[in-house]
């Protein structure tokens, strides 16, 4: 019986990472194609299980700082004049698309409310989370860089669950990232891979067998 939902932030209780990308790229005149270039490897080198640590690696784990990341992450890009983007600040820019999805807010106080357990797990890029409402929200909250370990690295997932007291297949993980649900399957752990709001919360319904906003 599944008794608790571990859930990620960004993407998922958010509007979507891309439709951010897609504004600060026309906002700071970003070169698109070399920006995704760029930006696949990176990601793909993160997640893939590639060889050796990358730079997102260590952002996520907290082990640079987001200023160091963004002068490296601008050295790579060109804007359409032909220049790099301006570093500081590069992140917020690149996250300030972020739009809350109140449909998921809704859904998981209806989940707490009903007794289950909440954790949110989220990979961290030194960004600035809002976290007015989280104690209503939320019975853990784990943040890959404030703890030093990221999805999908089994430790995270082990720690999360720790934190709500629960076994691996007594939960339920939700996340945008293919890699991460795998990661939590591996353990035991139900995986729902987010696309909407509405898919998601019908999936949940089904999983949990609540009736859920």
């Amino acid at each position: 019986m599944v008794t608790g939902v571990l859930i990620d932030w960004g993407g998922v209780l958010t509007t979507s990472l891309s439709d951010s990308i897609a504004r600060w790229i026309v906002a700071d005149r970003i070169d698109r194609d070399r920006y995704y270039t760029v930006m696949r490897e990176l990601i793909d080198h993160a997640y893939s299980g590639g060889d050796g640590e990358s730079l997102i690696h260590a952002l996520e784990r907290g082990e640079i700082d987001g200023p160091s990341f963004e002068r490296d992450l601008a050295s790579r890009l060109l804007t359409l004049d032909g220049v790099p983007p301006v570093a500081e600040g590069l992140l917020e820019r690149m996250f300030a698309g972020f739009e809350r999805v109140d449909a998921m807010y809704d859904m998981l106080r209806d989940v707490r409310q009903s007794g289950l357990k909440t954790c949110l797990l989220s990979n961290s890029w030194s960004n600035t989370y809002p976290r007015d409402d989280w104690e209503e929200l939320f019975d853990a909250v784990v943040i890959s860089g404030e703890v030093g370990m990221r999805k999908p690295e089994p430790r995270i997932f082990h720690h999360a669950l720790g934190q709500i007291g629960l076994a691996g297949e007594e939960c339920v993980f939700v996340d945008d990232i293919e890699a991460n649900i795998v990661a939590a399957q591996a353990l035991g752990i139900a995986g729902i891979h987010h696309r909407d709001a509405d898919t998601t919360i019908a999936e949940l319904e089904t999983l949990l067998r609540l009736r859920l906003k």
